[in-house]
């Protein structure tokens, strides 16, 4: 009972974050410019960004499924694209669960890979993301700084920095070195206490799925993959861009800067990256393009909201799939 209150405390927490951010990012907009905007789209780009979106949903699968192959070779392509798929949907229930849910459907349907060790391939994926984004960021600051290293540095590090003073390092640290004890404390009595010993089997299936990388065939796929993912990203914000007429001006590379910029506002942890991406996307349009709001949130609000009526539909049509699938194995 505690737990359930407890979870309904972090989703109010989260989605009272979310309309926060959609409230701050649509306070200065006038709606008849907005309505206008979104009537003069081209829609045609919006369909090839969602087309370009399903794409993306299919490669991180396959790429997924390279990394589960050393644990279960007989996992087929359909399972883990549907895995992907759901997973995306209950991040809209809830923000990150649907990582966890997404092993659960792996791991219901194989013997071999367990939920844990299916967990470590998804914490590595996960790694590998954010290190490739880092990387193109990096890429593109050093490129472009004088256009959008401005943004960065006083719209996103300088606030966020400003934040951390000296009592909260200390109060990091402090929560560093709990979390130290802890580990100590639970490896130590891991085989006179069951909570510890399950505690314990389930970080080293977690390291086991985590090592999968080592013995994956054909790592280059996986690097393959990965730049695949990035560049269906990329093609979905520029055909985005592309349906927006008053963006025209915009090339490639504010793409790849929008896009980037677009996956920091999916990282925040609010349900389906709701408030948090429009307030990056129409705070970058808004502060290196000196675009009206308005402007900027009709892109970000084509932008999300075609990901999101992608990743519900695919995600609803997966859990259909998945449901008939069992009730055929069941007779």
């Amino acid at each position: 009972m505690k737990t359930k209150a407890r979870d309904i405390l972090k989703y109010l927490i989260s989605a009272l974050l979310a309309a926060l951010m959609l409230f701050i990012s649509f306070r200065g907009v006038e709606w008849a410019d907005f309505v206008s905007g979104l009537r003069s789209c081209r829609w045609a780009y919006v369909a090839l960004s969602m087309v370009v979106g399903v794409l993306a949903f299919w490669l991180r699968a396959l790429r997924w499924r390279q990394l589960m192959l050393p644990l279960d070779s007989s996992l087929s392509r359909m399972t883990a694209f549907n895995a992907v798929n759901i997973g995306y949907l209950a991040n809209f229930v809830f923000p990150r669960i649907g990582e966890f849910v997404r092993c659960g459907v792996i791991s219901s349907n194989s013997r071999k890979a367990g939920y844990e060790k299916v967990l470590g391939t998804v914490v590595l994926e996960r790694s590998w993301d954010m290190v490739s984004m880092l990387l193109l960021l990096a890429v593109l600051l050093l490129a472009r700084w004088n256009k959008f290293g401005d943004f960065f540095v006083n719209q996103i590090w300088v606030p966020a920095s400003s934040r951390l003073d000296f009592s909260l390092w200390w109060l990091v640290a402090a929560l560093a070195i709990g979390f130290a004890a802890a580990g100590f404390l639970v490896w130590r009595f891991r085989d006179r206490n069951r909570f510890c010993g399950k505690l314990c089997s389930v970080i080293a299936g977690v390291f086991q799925g985590f090592a999968t990388c080592a013995r994956m065939d054909r790592k280059w796929m996986f690097l393959l993959y990965t730049a695949l993912i990035w560049a269906s990203y990329w093609l979905m914000a520029a055909a985005t861009m592309w349906a927006v007429p008053e963006l025209d001006s915009l090339t490639l590379v504010d793409a790849l800067f929008l896009s980037l910029a677009g996956s920091l506002g999916w990282i925040v942890p609010v349900p389906g990256g709701i408030g948090a991406f429009h307030f990056v996307v129409s705070l970058a349009l808004s502060s290196i393009y000196l675009l009206p709001m308005s402007q900027g949130i009709v892109f970000a609000t084509l932008s999300h909201e075609s990901q999101a009526v992608t990743m519900i539909l695919f995600g609803g049509m997966s859990m259909i799939y998945e449901a008939f699938r069992r009730r055929k194995d069941v007779k």
